[in-house]
């Protein structure tokens, strides 16, 4: 398990510190480890308790704006994103990405171009961090890393982008297809647990396939030299990611989408 320092600045500190449970909260202050996973979850249940009159910090910025509920998210993906281990869940035999997982709620919440506009900042997140944390194969995310000769370009953009751009629009018809199909209204409250599984189910191969045919496709014969495998067979190597990968990946998306995304919409009511 690796261990990473995050600096924080007072303010930053101090909104922490009023997330964290008084257990995580003295251990921040003696400036002690703190597992990602039981921080995801300090801080979910800080945004889901009640704050006032039975209400929830959650519900109250739903009830804002569209505006804010987006911003909160985009929040959400950054948390994720830059804070470790905070955009995964350990499942034993690998650590499920589940940064996507904000883009496929906020979609469902807020509508296709809004949840575009989430993947396009999941898809930032991952330039950064491809281009500042970079490992042998960050040229394929990002066009300001190179190893040896090979050097990121145009292509790893659309690699980076375009797969999470499409992770909330995806999800976003997938769970309004099958909400008529049922003929029932969209975003009402009502949409069956199944609408919700379905689009994050969607949400997260959409972002694995994309992404890992993207990187056959634009950068085959680089990413294999990087990764000490014969171009011939590559493609067997990406298949078996997808499935060891990206299918868990995308059968906690739909658990996870299918719990929170109910109890949103039921507050959207």
């Amino acid at each position: 398990m690796k261990t990473y320092q995050v600096s924080l600045n007072g303010k930053h500190y101090s909104m922490l510190e009023k997330m964290l449970c008084s257990d995580r909260a003295g251990q921040l202050a003696k400036n002690q480890h703190i597992n990602g996973y039981e921080l995801f979850s300090d801080i979910l249940n800080y945004i889901c308790s009640p704050v006032t009159d039975g209400w929830s910090t959650f519900e109250i910025i739903l009830e804002e704006s569209a505006e804010v509920t987006t911003a909160m998210f985009v929040a959400i993906i950054l948390a994720m994103s830059f804070v470790p281990y905070l955009g995964y869940i350990p499942l034993g035999f690998m650590n499920a990405t589940i940064i996507h997982i904000p883009v496929i709620i906020g979609a469902i919440l807020l509508g296709p171009a809004r949840g575009a506009f989430l993947g396009g900042i999941f898809g930032l997140t991952s330039m950064i961090n491809n281009t500042f944390n970079p490992n042998l194969t960050s040229f394929v995310f990002s066009p300001f890393y190179s190893l040896g000769n090979v050097h990121g370009n145009f292509k790893s953009l659309m690699i980076c982008f375009v797969p999470r751009i499409l992770i909330g629009v995806v999800a976003y018809y997938v769970y309004t297809g099958i909400v008529k199909l049922v003929k029932k209204k969209k975003n009402d409250g009502k949409g069956s647990a199944a609408a919700l599984a379905a689009a994050g189910a969607a949400g997260a191969l959409t972002n694995t396939l994309l992404v890992m045919n993207g990187i056959y496709f634009l950068f085959g014969s680089s990413y294999a030299n990087a990764k000490g495998i014969a171009t011939d067979a590559l493609y067997g190597v990406i298949l078996s990611v997808i499935g060891t990968q990206g299918v868990p990946e995308a059968i906690v998306a739909a658990v996870l989408t299918a719990a929170i995304g109910k109890a949103l919409l039921h507050i959207r009511r």
